[in-house]
């Protein structure tokens, strides 16, 4: 792969993909749908899935999609891909809390190499450089980028941590998990902004005990990565992969290396 040439397209979809929800977020009014697994999906989804989706397959009509809104492609296996999720947070979206992200990841040989996390309503865009490093772009977004500031996980200190949860998906067994842990302050933030507040340092601790999906973490983990992050398996501590059979995630764990996993 081409990061060179990847990069800049992956940030410019996202753009693109972020201004289409924009124009339906701010609008009088949107129509939400109810998905077969029982989650919500709104035109904002689709317009930003047809934007990406579009995008990719115009640049590299030989690399494997994967993306939440087609479920065609669920059906696909592969271990290089890209895998998209065009709004994460549609409960978010819909009760108008401004906590959504457009996610687009490359994946290669099961490890998210590249990845672009943009939060439109929040103005935050986060991504890999095409060597690999995490920044965060300072807006307004335009077609070349603005100032970027490289990303570093915390030092952590294991008798104070921050902690991140979900805000639309935590439970008590979270809450019993987190309790094991010195914990100076929580805060709770919605979509895969979570990965991107354990790459600025913002926190130092992100723990899911929940169903996720590959498109839901891929980006996120790509950026944390990139700013020297980790992402394990809740059960055995080993290294969270893609490309597994039916896009389903393990319970997980994001943090800072020095974090002491209970």
């Amino acid at each position: 792969m081409d990061f060179d040439h990847l990069m800049p397209l992956l940030r410019r979809l996202a753009l693109r993909a972020g201004d289409a929800i924009m124009q339906i977020y701010q609008g009088p009014d949107f129509e939400v749908r109810t998905k077969g697994d029982a989650s919500p999906v709104t035109e904002a989804d689709e317009a930003a899935d047809a934007v990406i989706a579009a995008g990719l397959r115009q640049a590299f009509p030989d690399v494997t999609l994967i993306t939440e809104e087609q479920a065609a492609s669920h059906a696909l296996t592969a271990s290089t891909f890209f895998i998209v999720d065009p709004l994460d947070g549609t409960k978010e979206f819909v009760q108008r809390r401004g906590d959504f992200t457009v996610n687009i990841a490359y994946v290669q040989d099961g490890i998210p190499l590249r990845g672009v996390v943009y939060a439109p309503a929040r103005g935050r865009l986060f991504y890999t450089t095409p060597d690999g490093q995490a920044v965060e772009e300072s807006g307004p977004f335009g077609p070349e980028p603005g100032p970027l500031a490289p990303l570093k996980v915390s030092t952590p200190d294991n008798a104070a941590l921050m902690v991140v949860a979900s805000k639309s998906h935590r439970d008590q067994a979270t809450d019993d998990y987190i309790s094991r842990y010195a914990v100076k302050d929580m805060t709770s933030a919605g979509s895969s902004l979570k990965f991107c507040l354990l790459a600025t340092g913002e926190a130092d601790l992100y723990p899911r005990l929940g169903r996720t999906m590959e498109w839901d973490t891929a980006a996120g983990d790509a950026v944390l990565r990139g700013a020297g992050g980790r992402v394990v398996r809740f059960d055995s501590h080993q290294p969270l992969t893609y490309g597994k059979p039916g896009w389903d995630n393990p319970f997980f764990i994001a943090f800072a290396p020095g974090v002491v996993l209970k």
